[in-house]
This record gives C-alpha cells, structure tokens and sequence, in this order.
C-alpha cells in the first residue's frame, strides 16, 4: 500500500510528457534563482519549466542568445512539447527577440517580457564611462543603450504573440534620475513597448523584484494560458 502510494504520488508531481513547455531566462547580472518563484508557479500550472541560467556577462548579446536559447529548446523538445513558451526578465527579452530575427522556432506559442528594455536603456548612456561598469556588467551590458550600438534598437518588431509587464516604482532615486518617468529604477516605462505587441500591463513593482511579485506572477499565467493580461488597466490586442 505504502508503495502504490509512493508511486501515486511521483506520477502526479512529475512533469506531464508532451506538456508545453516554458523557458525562462533572467536578466543581466542575474542567475536562474531569480526566476525560480515563477519556475514553482508554473510547474504547479503543469507546464514543464526549464530555467535557463546563462553567463550573462561573460560576452555579447550575439554570442549569449544562440546557447541560453537552445539549451532551453533542447530540454523542451527532447520532452515531446508541442508548444513552446518564454518567460524573459530584463535583458532575457532582448535574448529572446535576438534570437528570433535569426532562427525560427516552429513550437513558439507565447512570450512574456518583464521589464524589457526594448528600446534600450538610458542608465547604460549615463555609467558605460564609469569605472567598474564593464567589469560588473560585462559586453552586453554596453549593448543595451540608446546609442548607435544599441542592440534592442537594431531588432524589428515582434512578429511573435508577445506580452510586456512593465513596473513603474522604483526605489533607486539615482538611476531614476537618467529616466523618463515613471520608470522601475532601471528602465522606463515607455521604454519596454514594442512594436507589434499583443498586450501590455503596467505595474506597481520595481525592476529588481518584479519576477517575484504574486500579481505580476499571475498576469505571466494568464497571458500563457489566454493570450492576454487580466484587469481594467491592461491593453490588449488578443493576438491569440
């Protein structure tokens, strides 16, 4: 009986085969532990997570996307998935949209971006001089300005069902300085849009903690599952 039991139990926790499947990818400076809140959620929900961590320092946008990105798409196919999602914070979606204007994905369903910085960030413009700012931050942290070297700004629109939360509070007043207000400490609001976009959500939360917000949680649940944000403030197109 114990056994039986036993065995119930593991069918029910493990992920279903040919579940969809979500990849998450964090942000600069970050590692997969920063998204393992979403991770718990969205296994609950009976998606298989696979948390990509990547070296997000360690060279280029250009030379990060191609293996942070399939790594993920490895797991997920090998799982018999037959559709493909992304969760993205932070510089993850300008990974993902890098990605994307090169390789296609025929499994891609959906993709949540939180607080991306899709039309580049000021506070790079503002510290990319200051010393220490390479070191801490790595190629790609250079990359994500609004300068002639700015990688977001060289990618096209989504042509993809896309989702953005932005947050609009922040708590460091330094680098809000460099900002358009409002703005999550890192990035502006107006900032994250995209062209081509099928919904977008403003939130009040900050850059650092947004993905482990129960509500921002529960907009990336249901923009997965439906298509769209939930709520009066949220705009959406319902590119389903």
């Amino acid at each position: 009986m114990f056994f039986s039991l036993l065995l119930l139990s593991s069918l029910f926790s493990a992920p279903i085969l040919g579940a969809d499947c979500v990849i998450l990818l964090h942000g600069l400076a970050r590692t997969s532990a920063s998204l393992n809140k979403i991770e718990k959620v969205l296994s609950e929900e009976g998606y298989l997570v696979v948390n990509a961590g990547y070296p997000s320092r360690a060279g280029p946008i250009e030379e990060l996307a191609v293996p942070a990105i399939e790594g993920g798409l490895s797991e997920c196919q090998a799982s018999g998935a037959l559709q493909i999602h992304f969760v993205t914070h932070s510089m993850g979606g300008i990974l993902v949209r890098y990605y994307l204007e090169h390789h296609a994905i025929s499994e891609l369903r959906r993709v949540v971006m939180l607080a991306p910085p899709n039309q580049g960030s000021k506070v790079v413009d503002a510290f990319r001089k200051v010393p220490g700012y390479t070191l801490l931050n790595g190629p790609a942290g250079l990359q994500l300005g609004t300068g002639a070297d700015s990688v977001p700004l060289q990618l096209g629109r989504a042509n993809f069902n896309l989702g953005i939360i932005a947050g609009n509070r922040t708590i460091n007043l330094i680098l809000s300085r460099f900002l358009e207000n409002p703005d999550d400490g890192k990035v502006s609001v107006a900032s994250t849009r995209l062209d081509g976009m099928c919904a977008f959500i403003e939130m009040p939360v900050t850059h650092a903690m947004m993905m482990r917000n129960n509500k921002v949680i529960e907009q990336v649940v249901s923009f997965l599952a439906a298509g769209k944000f939930s709520g009066d403030t949220a705009e959406n197109e319902l590119c389903l």
